[in-house]
């Protein structure tokens, strides 16, 4: 038995919901799964020259997973990655390759573990849960996992709305990115993001996108990011509202950032944010990309 998961690439925090917010994008990995005597795996696209090919491999991890967590051997895996999602660039990455794993094979065993035991197990090894949610979910999501709730709520992505996002063409690490974070913060700074994030997703539902793309202001960890390892950020943003962007966010821990902009104007926005990226010295891509609306998804294949 051979299974596909497609797995979407996802955008966290956007803006104020630090941990909690979560996108989901129509830019995909799509990787193959077959049970085999040992592990092999071979990878295309995004990551192929850097991605471990063995046991270190995080699909074959997550797949490894999957068996232990329901008390059966695993007896090795046939991997084949076909990665649209580039890798450490605030993409969810890692998010959408633990995921592809334990999808992968819980489908190889028949679907033995529900998703939110999935939920469970990919946000174990990521450490927060607004990347697993969004990829598994799709749309935009809204999440509490932690010791006294465990929650998703999402939210359809209107076709009105297109996202620009800015690739750096440089990798970012998610643990310097944590790393530049303070330990305490003043209250004023929590309340800030409170009412913004509150109030985006209050728009959000109602349609109201100017408002939306206007409480994508964060106090918690973009400006602190920016201080750390992106000195250039508010120069893109400032590039993206230039050119009609509703708001614009850095996308997870970095370096990538995405702009909220009315279908029609985000092809302007990209080329800004690419643009003033290249004046503070940095190579990188502006690309155009509607939300996913699916989520991560299994299907069985031939043969």
């Amino acid at each position: 038995m051979r299974v596909r998961v497609v797995v979407p690439a996802t955008s966290a925090n956007l803006g104020p919901g630090f941990d909690a917010l979560g996108l989901a994008l129509a830019l995909h990995n799509a990787i193959e799964l077959e049970e085999s005597d040992g592990i092999a795996v071979s990878v295309e696209g995004e990551g192929a020259a850097e991605l471990p090919r063995d046991g270190r491999n995080v699909v074959v991890r997550g797949a490894r997973l999957v068996y232990e967590a329901v008390g059966r051997t695993f007896p090795g895996i046939t991997v084949r990655q076909r990665n649209g999602i580039p890798p450490s660039r605030g993409l969810g990455s890692s998010a959408s390759a633990w995921l592809a794993g334990m999808l992968g094979a819980n489908a190889l065993l028949g679907g033995p573990l529900d998703r939110d035991r999935l939920m469970d197990l990919a946000v174990a090894q990521e450490g927060h849960p607004d990347n697993v949610a969004a990829a598994l979910y799709g749309g935009l999501t809204a999440t509490c996992w932690d010791d006294e709730m465990r929650a998703v709520v999402g939210l359809p992505v209107p076709t009105a709305l297109e996202f620009a996002l800015l690739v750096p063409a440089f990798q970012a690490s998610t643990v310097a990115a944590r790393a530049a974070l303070p330990t305490t913060y003043p209250r004023g700074d929590a309340v800030y993001n409170v009412g913004r994030v509150a109030l985006f997703l209050a728009a959000w539902t109602r349609g109201e996108w100017e408002l939306a793309g206007r409480a994508m202001g964060d106090r918690l960890h973009q400006p602190h990011r920016a201080r750390a390892l992106f000195p250039w950020l508010d120069a893109v943003i400032r590039a993206a509202h230039g050119a009609g962007a509703l708001g614009a966010a850095l996308s997870g821990a970095g370096p990538s950032v995405l702009a909220l902009a009315p279908r029609g104007r985000a092809a302007s926005a990209a080329a800004a944010m690419e643009q003033a990226l290249a004046r503070n010295g940095h190579p990188g891509r502006g690309i155009v990309l509607a939300g996913d609306h699916q989520g991560a998804r299994v299907e069985r294949l031939p043969g």
